[in-house]
């Protein structure tokens, strides 16, 4: 039972306009009358005079307050809207810590009692949580599509499903002495859990786009040293990132910025240059680039134009060479990304004869911009096809795709249908039972400390 009152300042960074503290629990109310004198209304905006313990005035701001059960959390919740200086809040929240079981919030821990409470699934936090922290468009779409209890729909619609097969085998085993009861009932389960099994399928064939719109569609740009790469870094990132030398074997780590092409995040990666060397720290760096362009959605195989042997090094990476001597990632069910190969450099004198670049898929200069925006629209349309529909309903975490595809092994067609009708209901109470752990309903404790402690504090 939840005994304390949690405070914290639940808008933006300060200093600001206006800043909103939030005091939630069964203390909240007196809390407010303890600040700001009689309390206003419920769901009414008063001015009120924000005093301390010992009378003297902090701010004048407006204060609310909201009955429990029918609030964010689920239990009585006051806010008090003050001024957003640092030392205001400061004060407010020291008066009200002051006070007896008042206490300042955890992380995420409003979102926590709205869990508990059951004014939210646990679907529906995380989708809170990945609305805070979306930095694209095509996030926001989709933390707003889960938050707004989307995904939850989806589940408890799949459970609705599963208790209605239930209901008909159960019947089966269980009735067939009545007449209005068919022995073969059962057969009615076969056509729900074939539809069943087809759509935990389809959604999580959609897993690959739920991370990629979630953690970035991940480009590696790679080549051998003094190619241009760390210049086009800086050219598409349009910042210094990564230091530009003549020098080869300049980077020597992996480096790596965020873009929004198009409201999907993108994730460039700038790596060394590849080739041969007997320097150890060098090798390190080449390594990294190696094992970053096995974990790329899509590589950008740079060679510089200029170079009399340039045909030769665009050669080197055919985008279907099997690259073994890449750490023996193959062998662990790996397959290399697909390849843009670019010639660069395009503007150096060198370069004129634009026979060279045939083979290439794209000529650029980093330095002059030529060719930079025709890149960019290619991997804009590469991360739009792989992220695909933000709006659309696949799993959004590894966490919801691990336990549907725990659910759908149960309901393997052959072991299930092969299994007496009791196995048969015991087998759909398990499934149900493990997607009710997708919105939190079962055996999810665990987990409720690590995916509440990722909130901000106030939320």
């Amino acid at each position: 039972m939840i005994e304390d009152t949690i405070v914290a300042l639940s808008s933006g960074a300060l200093p600001a306009g206006i800043a909103v503290i939030r005091i939630s629990g069964p203390a909240a109310r007196h809390a407010l009358e303890q600040l700001t004198g009689a309390p206003p209304m419920a769901r009414e905006a008063r001015l009120r005079r924000v005093r301390n313990a010992a009378g003297e005035t902090i701010d004048r701001g407006i204060a609310l307050l909201f009955d429990g059960p029918n609030t964010a959390t689920g239990e009585d919740l006051c806010e008090l809207h003050v001024h957003g200086g640092r030392a205001v809040v400061a004060a407010c929240l020291g008066a009200l810590t002051a006070l007896p079981g008042v206490r300042l919030a955890e992380p995420g821990e409003f979102t926590r009692r709205a869990f508990e409470n059951g004014r939210i699934d646990l679907t529906e936090a995380e989708g809170l949580a990945d609305l805070l922290g979306a930095e694209t468009e095509g996030q926001r779409l989709r933390a707003v599509r889960d938050a707004g209890g989307a995904l939850r729909a989806l589940y408890e619609g799949w459970m609705s499903r599963l208790v209605r097969a239930r209901a008909l085998l159960e019947a089966s085993f269980d009735f067939t002495d009545e007449g209005d009861v068919s022995e073969d009932v059962s057969f009615g389960v076969r056509p729900i859990l074939a539809r069943l099994r087809a759509d935990m399928k389809e959604h999580l064939a959609g897993a690959r786009r739920g991370e990629i719109l979630r953690h970035g569609f991940q480009i590696v740009i790679a080549g051998a040293p003094n190619a241009g790469k760390s210049s086009l870094l800086n050219a598409l990132a349009r910042r210094d990132v990564a230091i530009v030398s003549p020098v080869p074997g300049t980077t020597r780590d992996v480096i790596e910025v965020t873009l929004d092409l198009g409201g999907v995040p993108v994730r460039l990666v700038d790596t060394a240059g590849l080739r041969a060397t007997s320097d150890p720290v060098e090798m390190i760096g080449v390594e990294r680039a190696q094992v970053a362009m096995w974990e790329a959605d899509l590589v950008l195989w740079l060679v510089d134009a200029s170079e009399n042997d340039a045909l030769t090094h665009v050669k080197q990476r055919n985008p279907d060479a099997s690259w073994s001597h890449h750490g023996g990632m193959e062998d662990r069910g790996h397959t290399p990304a697909p390849t843009l190969r670019i010639a660069t450099k395009s503007d150096l004198p060198a370069s004129i004869d634009r026979s060279k670049f045939e083979p290439f898929d794209l000529a650029l200069s980093a330095e002059s911009g030529e060719g930079v925006p025709a890149l960019i629209e290619r991997l804009a349309q590469a991360a739009h096809e792989a992220a695909g529909d933000p709006t659309a309903l696949v799993p959004t975490r590894i966490r919801h795709r691990e336990i549907v595809m725990d659910a759908l092994r149960l309901l393997e067609e052959e072991a299930f249908e092969a299994a007496p009708p009791e196995i048969q209901a015991e087998t759909l109470r398990r499934a149900s039972d493990r997607l009710g752990a997708l919105t939190g309903r079962i055996g999810v404790e665990d987990l409720l400390d690590v995916i509440f402690s990722q909130f901000c504090i106030g939320k």
